[in-house]
């Protein structure tokens, strides 16, 4: 016995309202809710068992899949942080070095994934902070929102674009091509460039966010060196007790007995007297578990200090990204010290934690300082997904073939613009190729690919196409047409782009597409006005997220090693989005003609 029908376009409307509440709400994570969304339309009938997954093989998910893998063999390479580092000493003015900064990370994320642009700039940004002696908050967001809208140029720059090509194809029988993109979106770089390079101004400038670690967690100040003594209770027991009696708020960073030194000592270590250890943790807890455990201060601060840097062990300071897996996990529970490596603060929107870090719920954006011996580290920061915000003297990418991931990129572009081989098949050949040719093994090809936008985007395509075929999307343009009738196109186009940018921080950019592309298509047709200029307006209104950190990726990565808060964004956001909705009505009715 199954269900009681339903009325199909009451239902996905339900389904759609909920959906874009529990979004709102933020409680449980985007791809989960895309996955309840889809659930409930099974259930429901308004999505057929035949057509619940055909958003996993859907070209756009596909597509979007192959760009982060070559992404991240261009990234890895390490071709790019080479040629950075020959312009970096020649960016000292401020707006020669924002304007420089912004205008590459445009271009980069025109062919690469926004993150992964961002990702390759922002330790080049820091360490010109640090030379300039300007805070880095000066630089890191107009870098993530040139990020932003390096992506509008191809249809490859970004998911929107790629989605709103398949909403084209669905409603019109043909995708966009590879450059469609670019006069609209390169007119928009072109003023974002220019109000990026003067509009930093209107940021905090006294923000945390010095460069290296020592300096920006001051973490000499917290480290100490003691002697175990004869009447101490830790005498023939292990180092885990000391670090126990602070709840796991203290580390022990080095350990020196019978005349040797053995930094990251294992926690089993047996303690004897006359053993030295080298303390880090909050001044509080020092003292507490120094008078508990019965030890004697022996050391000075110049002595202390040299354990946590050599030639073999140092300290680098590391931000979460969203495709890590520390994510919603404590540090005691990933056991990081069985890694060889130490946590010795977190700082999130710049201001830093040291105590109860054990407990500590861990967030994306959060900046950690990590020590430990430097190939541990190397290690350590491919295998999480952490982004170094330092100079990457460690070599995160084999340096071999520096050049070949580049040219395979490139080459698939070529082959795509042309028309030689479909999007997908070009892409996917270069990803045949990275594999062919050993550039990157397949685990971290999986590794590269951020499977919550993948099941978002799969999990919500057989969603949003039902609002279509149930009729939905005929309502809402009718409405909307009926709400504007008598308006000229450009007003309506403007309704479009703005109700995109207003949804886009609650939705999702992609989710955003997946909802408002079908819409905006209807009521092109009610209205007798371009379908394409207005499937353009919903790619360039679903990546202009700048007033919120949490509408893209690289907003969050940005929050924590500039130490924003969340009005910074609309501080600097704000006028970008006007200036971007103005560009918009100006230039895209040029180039696509609204009837």
């Amino acid at each position: 016995m199954g269900l009681p029908p339903f009325d199909p376009k009451l239902t996905i409307a339900v389904i759609l309202v909920v959906t874009l509440g529990l979004f709102m709400w933020g409680r449980w994570r985007h791809d989960v809710v895309a996955l309840l969304a889809l659930l409930a339309s099974l259930v429901t009938g308004v999505v057929k068992v035949d057509d619940a997954f055909k958003g996993i093989g859907d070209p756009a998910v596909i597509t979007v899949a192959l760009v982060l893998v070559l992404s991240a063999a261009i990234r890895q390479s390490g071709l790019l942080d080479r040629a950075l580092r020959l312009i970096g000493p020649v960016v000292d003015n401020p707006v020669i070095q924002t304007g420089t900064m912004v205008a590459i990370v445009m271009i980069l994320s025109a062919f690469m994934n926004n993150v992964g642009a961002l990702a390759i700039m922002m330790p080049l940004a820091i360490a010109a902070a640090e030379r300039t002696g300007r805070s880095p908050s000066l630089t890191l967001m107009p870098l993530a929102f040139g990020s932003l809208i390096g992506g509008l140029m191809t249809l490859i720059g970004t998911p929107p674009n790629l989605l709103i090509s398949g909403v084209r194809e669905q409603v019109g029988g043909q995708p966009f091509a590879m450059f469609d993109f670019l006069p609209v979106g390169a007119a928009i770089a072109a003023a974002g460039v220019v109000y990026l390079i003067f509009a930093w101004r209107l940021l905090p400038s006294d923000r945390q966010g010095a460069p290296s670690p020592e300096q920006r967690f001051k973490i000499a100040d917290f480290v100490t060196e003691a002697q175990v003594t004869e009447k101490s209770p830790v005498v023939g027991r292990p180092i885990a007790e000391i670090e126990e009696m602070a709840g796991a708020d203290l580390t022990v960073l080095a350990l020196s007995a019978h005349g040797r030194t053995h930094r990251n000592p294992p926690r089993t270590w047996t303690l004897s007297a006359g053993d030295v250890v080298v303390l880090e943790g909050d001044t509080a807890v020092l003292k507490a578990v120094v008078d508990r455990a019965g030890l004697e201060l022996i050391g000075d601060k110049e002595l202390a200090e040299a354990y946590l840097k050599s030639n073999d062990v140092g300290t680098m300071e590391v931000v979460i990204t969203g495709g890590s897996s520390l994510i919603g996990q404590s540090p005691s529970s990933i056991r990081l010290r069985d890694m060889g490596i130490n946590l010795l603060a977190v700082s999130r929107q710049g201001r830093r934690h040291t105590q109860s870090l054990a407990r500590q719920q861990l967030m994306e954006g959060d900046v950690l300082a990590l020590h430990g011996d430097r190939d541990h580290l190397a290690y350590t920061i491919r295998e999480l997904a952490l982004l170094p915000l330092a100079e990457r003297r460690i070599e995160l990418g084999r340096r071999s073939n520096a050049f070949l991931p580049a040219a395979i990129m490139a080459a698939a572009v070529v082959l795509a613009t042309t028309g030689i081989l479909s999007i997908v098949t070009a892409f996917l050949a270069g990803v045949v190729a990275l594999a062919l040719l050993r550039v990157m093994r397949p685990d971290e090809m999986y590794a590269s690919i951020d499977p919550s936008i993948i099941v978002l985007m799969a999990a919500l395509i057989p969603v949003t196409d039902a609002v279509r075929t149930t009729g939905g999307t005929d309502v809402v343009a009718g409405l909307l047409f009926q709400f504007g009738s008598g308006w000229p196109p450009l007003a309506l186009l403007a309704i479009v782009l703005i109700a995109t940018i207003l949804v886009t921080p609650i939705l999702n950019n992609a989710a955003t597409v997946l909802l408002m592309g079908p819409i905006a298509a209807g009521l092109a047709k009610s209205a007798g006005i371009s379908v394409d200029a207005m499937l353009m307006a919903v790619a360039i209104g679903a990546s202009c997220d700048f007033l919120t950190p949490f509408g893209h990726q690289s907003n969050t990565l940005v929050m924590g090693p500039g130490g924003y808060r969340f009005l910074d964004y609309a501080r600097l956001g704000l006028p970008l989005t006007l200036i971007v909705i103005a560009v918009t009505l100006l230039v895209l009715p040029a180039v696509w003609p609204l009837t």
